[in-house]
């Protein structure tokens, strides 16, 4: 379980992040909404331990986040491609995150095979770098190499961004395969909300760095999303 307590970020005494209290059960698929600025990069980022919390505290399976790194054994993600190294091929890449997880190269090899779909012929064997890709292609090769040595938790930051219409269909499966075992938590943040509210059993809302609203997807939690994030247009048009 990921649980936060009394959890804030100030900048110049600006709060941009106020969480009293939040449980994320083991096996859960959370998708945390927002508008820019809302706060999501920022709990990820504290998540993740890339930024220490003004108060309070992230507890990754009873680990402090902030005070031991034993979480990050069983902790990936992806955010951006500032986390790939990029004068790495893709294959050197993923046997690199294979060794940090304790993988081997014919682990590695074998989880890639499964891949073949998603990567459509476009990352593996091209003899390209990293760096040379274009940002979905990067994008592919960050989400799997998070996938590598069957993580615990996994973090993801606007996975469907840059990517086409049919890997996003791909990428939408394999986030229901991982979610469907209930052994895998899974915390995507995204600005799209159709893909969320498919993929997610959960869903977060953050407005200004406060935690707004807090549901179980359901058949209406995409309208109750959208008539939420539509206020500002109908406050404008009556005015």
């Amino acid at each position: 379980m990921i649980t936060a307590t009394n959890l804030t970020k100030k900048y110049n005494g600006t709060t941009v992040l106020n969480i009293e209290h939040l449980d994320i059960p083991t096996g859960q698929s959370m998708g945390l909404v927002g508008n820019n600025g809302a706060g999501k990069t920022t709990f990820f980022s504290m998540l993740l331990d890339l930024i220490q919390p003004t108060t309070g505290n992230i507890f990754n399976h009873e680990i402090t986040v902030s005070q031991n790194e034993e979480w990050k054994e069983f902790t990936s993600s992806f955010i951006d491609e500032s986390f790939l190294i990029g004068y790495l091929t893709p294959e050197e890449y993923f046997y690199f995150i294979g060794d940090l997880r304790k993988q081997n190269k014919a682990d590695v090899d074998a989880l890639l095979l499964t891949f073949e779909d998603f990567f459509h012929d476009e990352i593996l064997g091209k003899r390209k770098y990293l760096r040379d890709l274009s940002k979905g292609n990067q994008k592919k090769v960050g989400i799997v190499a998070a996938l590598i040595g069957s993580p615990k938790v996994i973090i993801l930051d606007e996975p469907f961004a840059n990517l086409d219409p049919t890997t996003q269909i791909r990428l939408k499966k394999i986030i229901k395969d991982l979610t469907a075992q209930k052994e895998t938590t899974i915390l995507i943040s995204s600005h799209d909300l159709i893909h969320v509210t498919e993929v997610c059993e959960r869903i977060v809302l953050l407005d200004k760095g406060d935690l707004v609203k807090d549901l179980m997807t359901s058949t209406a939690t995409l309208d109750e999303l959208e008539t939420y994030f539509s206020k500002d247009l109908t406050l404008k048009e009556e005015a």
